[in-house]
């Protein structure tokens, strides 16, 4: 599910979206009722986008390509995610294919970075890409964007293991140490809020 609002002047944050927002669950996100955001996300979500970051999900969901769930509710689950998250999230790419498709798009290969990269024009060098996994991390280094990773979901144990990027404890980190170390770029674009 892409709808995109191509903005030049925004700088970008592409965030892995299970382990980096909501839970991640072994059996994944199958329904809203299983959807359960991380502590502290919706008011880093919301600092980011103040400070005028565009917030971009790029996310692996391969239980549509195994059939274990169709396309329109991973779409409805991604719906209900961005309503929590107050309807900052400003752009989804989806991966939807299974690991043995042999797609392009499923992280760490990079098609879904490059489709963002189309959709929004945004520098690579530039650009952090917020995840739990290192597939995350090697997504990031293929691609030529920045890497961080986030101690929620699978980042428990995979930072353990990795003193090559920065890692925090969560999004919110994440977003403390960004937003301490950049300047204001402007306030984000007022968006309707869901009813």
């Amino acid at each position: 599910m892409t709808v995109s609002h191509r903005d030049n002047d925004r700088p970008v944050v592409l965030l892995d979206r299970d382990g980096v927002l909501n839970v991640d669950r072994r059996e994944s996100v199958t329904s809203i009722a299983q959807l359960r955001l991380l502590p502290r996300v919706r008011d880093a979500v919301r600092r980011l986008h103040e400070r005028g970051y565009a917030l971009l999900v790029v996310t692996n969901q391969s239980w549509v390509g195994r059939e274990r769930i169709p396309v329109e509710r991973l779409e409805e689950i991604n719906a209900e995610l961005d309503r929590r998250l107050g309807g900052l999230v400003d752009d989804w790419f989806v991966c939807a294919h299974a690991p043995e498709d042999g797609c392009r798009c499923r992280k760490p290969d990079t098609a879904l970075l490059e489709a963002a990269e189309r959709a929004w024009g945004f520098d690579r060098a530039v650009t952090w890409l917020v995840g739990d996994d290192d597939r995350d991390v090697e997504a990031s280094r293929r691609f030529g964007c920045r890497a961080a990773l986030v101690r929620t979901g699978k980042g428990s144990r995979v930072a353990r293991d990795r003193d090559d990027v920065p890692v925090f404890d969560d999004l919110a980190g994440f977003a403390d140490w960004l937003l301490a170390a950049a300047p204001p770029v402007g306030p984000g674009p007022s968006r309707q809020q869901p009813t």
